[in-house]
């Protein structure tokens, strides 16, 4: 079973399922041995294809970081949280969290888009 550990420890994932935001962003970041990468991206690939299926889901990508790093980060786009907490606490995906491999660290986070004058909109 992999370990979830917050990337922010103040507000950890299970407090942002209970805001309010739309679009909602889901940052992902994976750790994982060596020997156990192709595991890890079997098992994000059939959640992935899982969250697909879901209400409110809109894309999803994943980055692997560069050179001989096992770091990954997915980032998925959700019409809300609302949305992306459904799919998240739903009894099937977490059951399928057992697919990843126990060397896994996951980190989720959720994020959205914000105005920066002259470089972002929101």
């Amino acid at each position: 079973m992999p370990q979830l550990r917050p990337l922010d420890p103040n507000f950890p994932i299970a407090h942002q399922l209970g805001e309010s935001a739309s679009p909602a962003v889901l940052v992902n970041i994976f750790t994982v041995d060596e020997a156990d990468v192709d595991s890890l991206l079997a098992a994000w690939e059939a959640d992935a294809l899982w969250m697909k299926q879901q209400p409110g889901f809109i894309s999803t990508q994943l980055h692997r970081a560069i050179g001989g790093s096992c770091a990954f980060m997915n980032y998925a786009v959700w019409e809300s949280v609302d949305h992306f907490r459904q799919a998240f606490t739903n009894p099937a995906f977490q059951q399928a969290l057992g697919a990843y491999p126990d060397s896994a660290v996951i980190s989720p986070h959720l994020f959205q888009k914000m105005a920066v004058t002259n470089l972002c909109t929101d």
